[in-house]
């Protein structure tokens, strides 16, 4: 063992210290830490080759162990101070095996050959014990053995590497330059996230990943105090699998509508300068009509209502019951599925999930079962034709290999399935925001995302956004607030008019989706092209009854 290797085992072995909204055996470190460099990747194998070794020899049929290194950053300022900075590292091993025909697993952040055995041992009487009281046994879809391979987020800049000092300069600029503006208060940070991952198993994988994820933000209120009324907009950012240079738009990275917008990069100082002119005009806007309207809606804003209303219902052990108390089942049942015919929206509409799509959220290599990540349809000319499974689920839905979906958020986390990113495919015909806009007598054009809400059955739903424009006889004739949409799932995406073309497709995603009992998080991507819906219900926010 080199003696950079023996250092650092023996310091993340010594223990950790839990903090409040980090796994629990994460522990706050100094910045630099997170550029050391981890252990050497033959003596991650050479580790790796003791927990698979001790599980067989207590009779584990199956075994994967997961090396993990997690570390979290955030900065964050009010107005013209620092509220915080929080550096956060997660060292350690998650063992997962089959004995009888039944799953355990053990965890340890003690990371040496003899704590990795005994959890492999552990994990083996865990799963025998379980296999005392289950039902059927594990059915596990086949997976080749990839040997050793590595994937890498392609990143420019690794957000890590930037000077802490660098990023609270930017975010109080950004603070400075929205208060100048006129803004009563504001808020802004910058998160990043990087896992480094090894995974090996008994199938003869071995695979080395580091993953990178970026999360900038701000969020601006202007009061009006003699009204007793205020208004606020949070930044028309994305969370990105990307590195640092997420924060360096160019030209090319922004799209002109009434307002600008953003893909592939991002200027956070143009879009808080705007984002005080557009709280001008919120304060003046009147409010809405409720009706019935043609909505415009942006990337920006549809990513949300993709996950909640695509992207949940879709995941099969929602469909199956198995994941019920964290947000509910699916109204997608596997009648629906077998019949080939059922009418998800549609003929417009088409949902593909991918793994692999660069710059997104949930793009990896390899799941955290070993397979390597694709692409596959969900929904095809409106038609569910498939879901979202894992290794054990696929023989339920006729499938010969797992679909690369399987994710932990941390060593000590269980893996199981997880939201792949999952998109509406762009339109086939040319067609720009501005032509889509033409073609609207009345309706509203939506930016950004907000508060929603949708059953347990993910069927029907509520939205709102940030910003929302009146469209009237093809022209933007000014902005509205105080509103809200109501659909059922169906009934929306089978309203789909038109859906611009691949020229307007944009990232949308979530930084920390929810899911599981004991809940963990994950971050997944939407993207779209800016899509008409005709004929929505629309309610006014500020009324109330009685």
């Amino acid at each position: 063992m080199k003696r950079r290797d023996f250092l650092y085992l023996s310091a993340m072995g010594a223990g950790a210290m839990a903090m409040p909204g980090l796994p629990a055996f994460a522990r706050e470190i100094d910045p630099l830490e997170a550029l050391q460099e981890g252990i050497d990747v033959k003596l991650k194998k050479q580790l790796a080759d003791v927990a698979l070794n001790a599980a067989r020899a207590k009779g584990a049929t199956y075994a994967d162990i997961r090396i993990g290194r997690y570390l979290r950053q955030t900065v964050a300022a009010r107005d013209n101070r620092v509220l915080g900075v929080s550096n956060s590292e997660s060292f350690g091993v998650g063992i997962r095996v089959i004995a009888n025909g039944c799953w355990g697993f053990a965890a340890t952040n003690k990371v040496t050959k003899d704590d990795i055995a005994k959890a492999a041992e552990k994990a083996v009487a865990v799963a025998k014990a379980n296999a005392r009281i289950s039902g059927a046994p594990v059915q596990l879809a086949p997976q080749k053995g990839y040997g050793e391979v590595s994937w890498k987020t392609p990143i420019v800049t690794n957000a890590f590497e930037v000077p802490i000092k660098d990023k609270l300069d930017l975010i109080l600029a950004v603070n400075a330059a929205a208060l100048a503006g006129g803004a009563s208060f504001v808020n802004s940070n910058i998160g990043a996230i990087n896992e480094q991952k090894y995974f090996a198993s008994t199938d003869g994988s071995y695979i080395d990943q580091d993953v990178h994820r970026i999360s900038p933000g701000f969020n601006v209120t202007k009061t009006d105090r003699t009204a007793g009324v205020f208004v606020n907009r949070g930044a028309l950012s994305m969370p990105m699998g990307m590195g640092y240079e997420y924060l360096d738009a160019r030209p090319s990275d922004k799209v002109q509508s009434v307002i600008t917008l953003y893909k592939n990069r991002y200027d956070i100082m143009e879009d808080v300068k705007n984002a005080v002119k557009d709280l001008d005009q919120k304060m003046k806007a009147k409010s809405v009509e409720p009706g019935k309207y043609d909505l415009v809606l942006d990337p920006s804003h549809l990513w949300l209502t993709i996950h909640e209303s695509v992207g949940h219902p879709t995941e099969l052990d929602r469909v199956l019951g198995y994941e019920a108390n964290y947000a509910g089942t699916s109204f997608l049942t596997l009648d629906k599925w077998q019949s080939k015919k059922f009418n998800f929206g549609n003929n417009l509409v088409n949902f593909v999930a991918d793994k692999t799509q660069p710059g997104s959220l949930g793009a990896v290599g390899y799941d955290d079962e070993g397979v390597k990540c694709g692409k596959w349809d969900l929904i095809k000319d409106g038609i569910l034709v498939n879901y979202q499974a894992i290794r054990d689920q696929a023989h339920i839905i006729g499938l010969n290999a797992s679909q690369g979906c399987c994710y932990a958020d941390d060593w000590s986390s269980v893996q199981f399935q997880r939201m792949p990113n999952v998109s509406l495919q762009p339109g086939k015909t040319k067609l720009g925001v501005n032509e889509m806009i033409k073609n609207v007598e009345k309706g509203i054009y939506i930016i950004g995302d907000g508060s929603y809400s949708i059953d347990q059955q993910r069927y029907n739903f509520q939205f709102s956004g940030q910003n929302f424009y009146e469209i009237r006889n093809g022209q933007i004739v000014g902005m509205i607030k105080d509103m809200a949409y109501q659909a059922n799932t169906r009934e929306f995406w089978n309203s789909v008019a038109a859906i611009c073309d691949e020229s307007d497709y944009r990232l949308g995603g979530s930084f920390s989706d929810g899911k599981g009992q004991p809940g963990q998080s994950s971050s997944v991507s939407h993207g779209s092209s800016t899509t008409r819906v005709n004929g929505v219900n629309v309610i006014n926010t500020a009324r109330k009854i009685g």
